[in-house]
């Protein structure tokens, strides 16, 4: 890609994220806030919460964490398990199951 063609990507406001284990769970991990209405949807501009969609993504994230079991480095280790522990924890309390 020239100069010119990566300066136009940039002034159209596109990003492209680094290729890195975070590149994989960050999408998951955005998608659930605003599931979980803790985040606008970019899309639509306005927060909507929706538990099942959410605890799939997190189920999703879960897998992952699963199949990657003894793969990652610490610091992918511990990136995923933030993520995952953060979720959780708002899923909880959006769905009332814990009371903070």
């Amino acid at each position: 890609m020239s100069d010119t063609q990566h300066h136009d990507k940039e002034a159209a406001g596109e990003f492209l994220p680094p290729l890195d284990f975070s590149s994989i769970v960050f999408p998951f991990y955005t998608q659930a806030l605003v599931k979980l209405g803790l985040m606008e949807d970019p899309l639509k501009k306005t927060a909507e919460e929706n538990l099942e969609f959410a605890k799939r993504l997190i189920d999703i994230l879960d897998l992952l964490k699963d199949r990657t079991r003894g793969h990652l480095d610490e610091d992918e280790d511990k990136f995923l398990e933030s993520c995952l522990l953060q979720l959780k924890m708002n899923y909880m309390k959006q769905a009332d199951i814990i009371k903070m």
